[in-house]
């Protein structure tokens, strides 16, 4: 239903050519950029939000803002281990998490569980 009100639509183009277009606008945060709180890695699941298939061992990870596609730094900050990792789905959904990796990202940078990370975009 319309209460006579005009609809705003956006259309946003981002890295790489992609464009959305929608209802209200998207806007990437510069904290999006570097960040640095807890993560956690996931295993379950069988389709990604970008409609990949969910692969527990790979170099993925779940992000809340950034595109799809894009790579990021996560750094393990208690022991520097570090790994590059593709966005490719959306999350986390546990309060106080900025990044979810697939399992075969979190045993890259020695997690067991949640750890404190730093996470950057590389390209």
């Amino acid at each position: 239903m319309n209460s006579g009100k005009p609809v705003r639509r956006s259309i946003v183009a981002l890295a790489g050519g992609v464009v959305l277009a929608g209802l209200g606008s998207l806007a990437l945060s510069s904290t999006a950029q570097a960040q640095s709180g807890k993560a956690s890695w996931y295993a379950s699941g069988h389709r990604t939000a970008s409609g990949e298939r969910f692969n527990p061992n790979g170099l993925t990870a779940a992000h809340r803002s950034l595109p799809f596609g894009t790579r990021v730094r996560v750094t393990n900050q208690s022991n520097g281990r570090s790994v590059v990792v593709r966005i490719n789905d959306r999350g986390p959904f546990a309060h106080g998490r900025i990044i979810d990796l697939a399992r075969g990202a979190g045993r890259a940078i020695g997690m067991n569980g949640v750890a404190r990370v730093a996470v950057a975009v590389v390209d």
